[in-house]
């Protein structure tokens, strides 16, 4: 048997999932936890949305929820203004888009009608397509964007060409992880060249592993140490991030789910090893 990949992952909520996935992979996982959500405990944005879908301002409005933990997030503090019956009536007079899956079980568990959904890869440009499709009109409508811990602005600029009048929502926030520790350990240790792959799983996790590595000094090693590995991106958005910061073309899986990623990273590694790639 070939000694196993060593493996470095940027994932937080799901880390030991991923561990375990690749350790049927015959790989080594250093989780390195690169962020945590934090809830915006006085969101003024969601109590004025859930009084203006009660007052019925918004009726024809488009909807568009990005993720599925921003999905629950914004139900639930809407929820604490307004019944919970009656909050779900009020959407089911908007136009409702999800992008992924993920959004999906939320809608169903509130009885939030779903009108359309854009597929996979998931970024913002499926958004504009299942929209174009739908011949949706967006000139001078009222779009409503729940953000996911970082803005979108490539969306928000492309609905606002178009003459969406948009408003975007955030739930919650990006920030560091409380213990860093792991995090600068990982950039340690990939600069000193200990790993074969480094996972990353959101383009979050780029901005916040190169902002740590820059604090200890580390950022030009990082980028030269990560510039001879062999980095694997989830999907799109990540892969985008990537490029924007100037890291090597990252692999991606056939489809972006955590399972394939794995699979297909790990089998990919081993390829190029045996071939000197």
């Amino acid at each position: 048997m070939p000694p196993p990949l060593r493996v470095c992952c940027f994932e937080s909520r799901r880390g030991p999932e991923l561990a375990a996935l690749l350790a049927r992979e015959n790989a080594q996982a250093f989780i390195a936890p690169s962020l945590r959500e934090v809830g915006l405990e006085s969101n003024t944005a969601v109590v004025e949305l859930a009084q203006r879908l009660d007052r019925g301002e918004l009726r024809g409005a488009l909807l568009i929820l990005l993720t599925g933990v921003g999905t629950r997030a914004l139900f639930e503090l809407a929820a604490s203004v307004l019944p919970r019956e009656r909050l779900a009536a009020a959407l089911r007079e908007l136009t409702v888009l999800v992008r992924g899956p993920k959004p999906v079980p939320v809608c169903k568990e509130w009885g939030v009608r779903i009108d359309l959904r854009a597929p996979e890869p998931n970024t913002w440009r499926e958004v504009l397509h299942v929209l174009e499709e739908a011949r949706e009109q967006l000139a001078g409508r009222r779009v409503i964007v729940q953000e996911y811990g970082a803005s979108a602005p490539e969306l928000t600029a492309a609905l606002e060409a178009r003459g969406a009048l948009v408003e975007t929502i955030a739930v919650y926030r990006w920030a560091l992880p409380r213990d860093c520790e792991p995090l600068r350990e990982a950039i340690r240790r990939t600069a000193a060249g200990e790993f074969d792959l480094l996972m990353f799983t959101s383009a979050q996790q780029v901005r916040n592993v190169l902002a740590v590595a820059a604090e200890l000094g580390l950022e030009q090693a990082f980028r030269a140490a990560a510039g001879r590995l062999l980095i694997a991106s989830i999907g799109p958005t990540t892969t985008e991030a990537l490029r924007e910061a100037g890291l090597p073309q990252p692999f991606e899986p056939s489809h972006p789910r955590m399972g394939q990623l794995v699979r297909e990273a790990c089998t990919f590694a081993r390829q190029q090893a045996a071939t000197g790639g």
